[in-house]
């Protein structure tokens, strides 16, 4: 709670969310901080993983209905101000049916906006067809940077906003992490270090972690003074004007402050942009694992 109310008092107007983060325990503390908040807060939470009843028989226009009017009891609020379908499988999105059962929650007063968190560039333009769809949440930072052509230019086109996910590379680019750093076991950046439970890419923007520790320790020569590392990596996401949102994680009030701050440093400079692009082109961009 001291977190939340840290990061809002600090300007924060958007909270990410989903049904299966801690089982809904995630969306029941932000609705009891929602009901002690005088400030208007947009929340976006996700469906389509919940392990009740499960894949495959959680893409049934039933199924959204109840995971959504449980996020709704959980949160405590009338209508989802945004709901996005979380990682599902690409031929469920293929099919289309999944975008009508969300219009239907729609039209039903459900859900106020839909849109859909994906792993990799195909899978959101192969959303980007659906109408409606408000938002593509997407794995964007610097060590994740082909969305900038892949994507924005169609995004920008459709209107759809695009929310900017894993911005610190699951905690390289806070500059903080050595080869010697450890994790807990139920942590996913030592389950999944390879991707042996979900996309490669969720964990590490799909580096060896190895290798994105020397990478961002060659970055730190190009963070500018008055910043900390984590805080040139948010603030080169928010330069580009097709993000409307950037959603790293905070455990405490004083990252959650400083998170926020980014937002107030000027754009960085031209020079660092295109520093900063050709380090991705020549020393990232080929260890990259994964679809992206």
């Amino acid at each position: 709670m001291a977190t939340l109310r840290a990061a809002v008092e600090a300007g924060v107007t958007f909270l990410d969310t989903a049904d299966v983060y801690g089982l809904g325990r995630s969306e029941t503390v932000i609705g009891q901080f929602l009901r002690d908040t005088r400030e208007p807060i947009f929340v976006a939470t996700k469906l389509g993983r919940f392990p009740e009843p499960g894949w495959p028989a959680n893409f049934s226009l039933a199924t959204f209905r109840a995971h959504t009017e449980a996020s709704l009891k959980r949160l405590g609020v009338e209508s989802l101000d945004l709901t996005q379908l979380h990682c599902i499988p690409k031929e469920v999105m293929r099919a289309g049916e999944c975008f009508e059962w969300l219009r239907i929650l729609q039209k039903e007063g459900k859900i106020r906006n839909f849109g859909a968190s994906v792993e990799s560039t195909d899978e959101a333009r192969l959303c980007l067809h659906q109408p409606g769809l408000a938002s593509l949440q997407i794995i964007f930072n610097l060590f994740r940077q082909n969305p900038i052509d892949a994507l924005f230019p169609q995004a920008k086109q459709k209107g759809v906003a695009i929310i900017a996910r894993l911005p610190l590379a699951s905690g390289l680019l806070s500059g903080k992490m050595t080869k010697q750093t450890h994790f807990a076991p139920e942590d996913h950046r030592n389950y999944n270090r390879n991707g042996e439970v979900f996309n490669v890419g969720e964990t590490f923007a799909g580096l060896r972690f190895e290798k994105g520790v020397e990478l961002a320790d060659e970055l730190k020569t190009k963070v500018p003074s008055n910043m900390t590392m984590a805080q040139m990596a948010l603030r080169w996401c928010l330069d580009y004007p097709e993000v409307s949102v950037v959603i790293p994680g905070a455990k405490d009030p004083d990252q959650a402050r400083a998170n926020a701050a980014a937002s107030d440093f000027m754009p960085l400079s031209n020079q660092v942009h295109d520093e900063l692009e050709s380090f991705y082109g020549c020393q990232v961009r080929p260890n990259i694992r994964g679809p992206h």
